[in-house]
């Protein structure tokens, strides 16, 4: 049973946040799509996916990658998206301090570029370190940088806390960065 439930959300990982056309699912300009019309995609690519699993998916998923709206018929990515769509999330005043997990192998580069959202949409930024080390490992051996969201802020940077508590941003400077860690 978990094996399904890891394949499915992956699945829909996949369609809401970066492949939407590849299944098929059209998302609205805000990333929002029928709960029907991801199902339907799901079982064509072979997904056990039905209506309880995804409900199961959205509820009970650690990082709170997925939510319905308040009709429970459509369903969106909370964040982390590649393709082109409107969060419609309000600016915000972030803490005074962010952080940042990433790869070692790519701390040159924020050396010279600061933090860019690269083929994502936005810079994704955590509460605390611990989060923000669970994310570096995913992509090699993790640093976490700690970022001085407030200056950033302060300096005309905005900032958007997405539904599930990831803080999201276009750009970092790496002026702002204390690439040592915090």
């Amino acid at each position: 049973m978990r094996d399904k439930i890891v394949r499915a959300s992956k699945f829909i990982g996949l369609v809401l946040r970066h492949q939407p056309q590849k299944f098929g699912v059209v998302l609205d300009d805000n990333g929002w799509t029928s709960v029907d019309s991801l199902i339907v995609a799901a079982r064509a690519a072979d997904v056990p996916l039905g209506l309880a699993t995804l409900q199961r998916i959205v509820a009970e998923n650690v990082k709170q990658r997925f939510c319905f709206n308040d009709d429970g018929d459509r369903v969106w990515a909370n964040q982390g998206n590649s393709v082109n769509v409107d969060l419609a999330l309000a600016p915000r005043l972030p803490p005074p301090v962010l952080f940042h997990g990433t790869a070692t192998r790519f701390i040159n580069a924020i050396r010279a570029e600061g933090l860019c959202h690269q083929s994502w949409r936005h810079v994704h930024l955590s509460v605390d370190a611990t989060t923000a080390a669970k994310v570096g490992l995913r992509h090699g051996k993790s640093v976490v940088l700690q970022i001085r969201a407030g200056e950033v802020q302060a300096a005309g940077g905005l900032f958007f806390l997405s539904d599930n508590g990831a803080w999201l941003t276009e750009y970092v400077p790496v002026v702002y960065i204390d690439l040592d860690g915090p």
